[in-house]
């Protein structure tokens, strides 16, 4: 058998299981759940020397290859990450159960009773890169909202996701659930990419892929089952002229620096000119002695004249780096329209102490999520209060911002009558 047939044989195998396993989940209580959940991060904590030895061979590869130091980072497991990925498993855990609630309920004048309710998806097909802890935080999502998760990691992160699902499904099975409500595909074969798009036969109902520009628009082109896709994050910071300038300044140094690698770093500084000149050179000196290199327009430069010059690239590229562009705006509809223009709806933060100047831009960006004297790093389901994430939403459908469990679930109507028929 070629090695392409040999993953169409298990890749549909793994929608079989998966379809047959979210039948059960959909049936199990919020207890056994939450129960089984535990048990996987107690099995994540007990596997953090076998998780690091194969994170240990990753790194050793991706060195090897020339990665870039923020895709090293992101890659990275220690033990306090590992441990951090056990706490959100944990953390999805203790979430109220989002399956069977009741979001709205009413009768109308015919008298019956009306109820929609929250159900799950059923399968979820998850594509990732890079990022290993994706391989615990969907799993965990995922069987909180009652929905089996094939899983395909990227081939930098190959050993230390299949040592953390190894564990995962330990921790569930221990817990009386279904090991098969999470799968990892166990291999790198591009194929299997191909296969998950195909639906497997009608077994996936969702795919969600987190990754870079090419594997979004793969799945975008190739999918034969809805798609929700967490595409790049060219986030923003806008400092209005009302803004502190002690806070403009912390606020800039954590939203770009804290880690560069993540979705929610700032890559873009929008400045008023009515306080450029008096807070631009500070903001920069700031960030420059954290190690990032400033690339700003020419009224910026003007300010910082060891800048280097922003190109029209440069306004539309998510650096992942220790890179800022920075460009002096007239007004606030100016930093508005060049967040229209460049941003990828991801997360924008202002800072200022102008209420009437925040309203407007939280009301006037269309983004999915929008900050008001707040570090874009906060962009983080984590923080959010969701325990965990399996991405941030760009879109406008089903689901947008912070992905948890309650924004994998559908929803039916249940109906309630007293002998009705209708005439």
């Amino acid at each position: 058998m070629s090695q392409g047939k040999a993953i169409e044989k298990i890749m549909a195998a793994m929608g079989r299981n998966a379809r047959q396993t979210a039948k059960i989940l959909a049936g199990l209580d919020a207890a056994q759940k939450t129960a089984a959940l535990h048990g996987a991060a107690d099995a994540i904590r007990a596997a953090t020397a076998e998780i690091l030895a194969a994170n240990a061979k990753d790194m050793q590869s991706a060195e090897k290859r020339g990665l870039a130091a923020s895709r090293l980072d992101r890659l990275m497991l220690d033990a306090g990450r590992i441990a951090a990925m056990a706490t959100g498993v944990d953390q999805v855990a203790d979430l109220p159960d989002p399956i069977g609630q009741v979001d709205q309920n009413w009768t109308p004048a015919n008298g019956l009773d009306i109820s929609r309710v929250r159900t799950p998806l059923g399968v979820v097909g998850m594509i990732y890169e890079s990022r290993p802890n994706v391989t615990a935080d969907a799993g965990a999502i995922c069987v909180k909202a009652g929905n089996a998760v094939i899983l395909r990691g990227g081939a930098d992160g190959f050993y230390s996701s299949m040592a953390i699902a190894k564990a995962f499904r330990s921790g569930l099975a221990a817990g009386g659930l279904p090991m098969d409500a999470v799968q990892l595909v166990p291999d790198t074969d591009r194929a299997a990419v191909g296969a998950m798009l195909s639906g497997l036969e009608g077994n996936i109902d969702l795919i969600i892929p987190r990754g870079g520009k090419s594997l979004i628009a793969r799945v975008q082109a190739e999918a034969r089952v809805p798609v929700l896709s967490h595409l790049e994050g060219l986030c923003h910071v806008y400092v209005h002229k009302d803004a502190d300038a002690d806070m403009a300044r912390a606020i800039v140094l954590n939203a770009k620096m804290r880690r560069t690698g993540v979705c929610g770093a700032a890559e873009t500084l929008l400045i008023d000119q009515a306080c450029a000149a008096e807070l631009l050179p500070a903001i920069a000196s700031d960030l420059q002695a954290a190690g990032c290199e400033l690339r700003g327009d020419e009224a910026a430069r003007a300010l910082v004249p060891d800048m280097t010059g922003a190109t029209e690239e440069d306004w539309a590229t998510e650096y992942l780096d220790a890179i800022l562009s920075i460009r002096v705006v007239d007004t606030l509809d100016a930093a508005m329209a060049h967040i229209a223009c460049y941003g990828s709806d991801h997360t924008e933060s202002i800072i200022t102490e102008n209420t009437e100047a925040a309203t407007r831009f939280l009301n006037g960006v269309d983004s999915a999520i929008v900050m008001h004297n707040a570090s874009t790093q906060y962009a983080d389901g984590g923080e959010f209060g969701f325990g965990a994430e399996i991405g941030i939403a760009t879109g406008r459908l089903h689901a947008r911002g912070p992905v948890g469990a309650a924004q994998l679930t559908s929803y039916h109507y249940v109906v309630r009558g007293h002998g009705h028929i209708r005439a």
